[in-house]
């Protein structure tokens, strides 16, 4: 008995450090992009830098935490999206949503694509991409059953094309109406030419 007593005292350290660096290192990233300062993210969480590496070892572990926490967003759009009849609509707007959920922080599609290219097993980004791209392929085969898509374009295809946009959405130098532009520009190029869309 106390031994399980000594036991709980520690994981509620670990859950708390663990919360805390998580919550200190999105705010980090939101104001800083994924290249801020770990250590400047531990100190804010009132840890040492030895324990924010117990909990994520490398900068990827730490951002695919923190994306984790925020796929939430991500889930209830792709819910929303479900509901639409369209099949063409449906992957235009999980495009938009895929290119909010990348732009969250500056400097993060760089190491998604990264991590989405070379599929490392090792790298904690990859799962996360590898979800997204499959998702984005179920999309595509959809509109592309409904000749609504060009039959050559992939998923991953798109995924790098919504990265793009989300990178550049980043650098703040593009204003709405460049980015709608750029936006009918891929669509041109993936959608099935003798589409009605």
């Amino acid at each position: 008995m106390s031994i399980q007593g000594r036991g709980r005292k520690p994981r509620a350290d670990v859950q708390r450090n663990r919360a805390a660096l998580l919550e200190a290192a999105q705010r980090h990233f939101l104001r800083d992009g994924v290249g801020t300062s770990l250590d400047a993210v531990a100190k804010e969480a009132g840890v040492g830098p030895a324990t924010l590496y117990r909990h994520f070892p490398t900068r990827e572990a730490l951002l695919a935490a923190v994306l984790q926490t925020r796929s939430e967003e991500l889930v209830a759009r792709q819910a929303e999206i479900a509901q639409l009849s369209d099949a063409a609509e449906a992957l235009r707007q999980w495009l938009r949503a895929v290119e909010e959920y990348f732009s969250a922080f500056n400097g993060l599609p760089e190491p998604l694509m990264s991590a989405a290219k070379a599929q490392e097993p090792d790298n904690p980004l990859t799962l996360p991409c590898g979800n997204l791209i499959a998702t984005t392929e179920e999309y595509v085969r959809a509109a592309q059953q409904a000749g609504r898509l060009r039959p050559s374009v992939t998923g991953f295809d798109l995924f790098l094309a919504a990265s793009s946009v989300a990178w550049m959405m980043g650098t703040g130098a593009t204003d709405e109406e460049s980015l709608g532009r750029l936006r009918e520009l891929i669509a041109s190029g993936y959608q099935q030419p003798d589409s009605n869309a």
